[in-house]
């Protein structure tokens, strides 16, 4: 049985945590609910200065996918801060490891930093991984968001994937 019963059996989800956790875990609440993903298995890949704040993460995620049903197995990796190259090294292996063992991947770029975020899609990028997501939490305003998802005002938080947005790119 898998840990998470719901129609995409067989998902991973990658997220990058950069200085929010509840970016984070705000952003895996949205795919879930706005998305339906249901993964088997998460990797929270963080760089040293927050790497204090992955067992909150794990926590987070945990209670998050419990309300929806699943138990997915969560793992944590840590990367030196600022590691542009480290960090996609970091990302693409693990988004190589799990295609080659047939997950679809998805990846969460929403709290991570700049040099994470480019390293980790530069690096999948470049190996033609098959990310079948990029999701990111879109915020019309940063006032008052340290807050569970469900308390921020849903017309100033919107779930993007940007692989179904760059198929709208490609047919333009």
């Amino acid at each position: 049985m898998s840990p998470c019963d719901g129609p995409m059996q067989g998902d991973a989800y990658i997220t990058l945590l950069g200085r929010s956790t509840w970016a984070l875990i705000n952003t895996y609440y949205a795919v879930l609910r706005e998305k339906g993903l249901r993964p088997d298995r998460i990797f929270i890949v963080v760089e040293t200065p927050y790497a204090d704040a992955s067992d909150l993460a794990v926590e987070g995620i945990r209670i998050v996918s419990k309300a929806f049903g699943c138990t997915p197995d969560i793992h944590t990796e840590t990367v030196r801060e600022a590691d542009f190259v480290g960090a996609g090294r970091t990302v693409r292996s693990l988004a190589g490891d799990l295609i080659g063992l047939g997950y679809r991947v998805a990846l969460d770029i929403t709290s991570g930093r700049k040099a994470m975020v480019a390293g980790a899609l530069i690096a999948t990028s470049l190996a033609h991984l098959d990310i079948r997501h990029i999701y990111y939490l879109a915020m019309k305003s940063l006032d008052d968001v340290a807050k569970p998802y469900m308390m921020i005002p849903l017309q100033i938080q919107q779930i993007r994937d940007f692989i179904e947005d760059a198929g709208a790119l490609v047919k333009a």
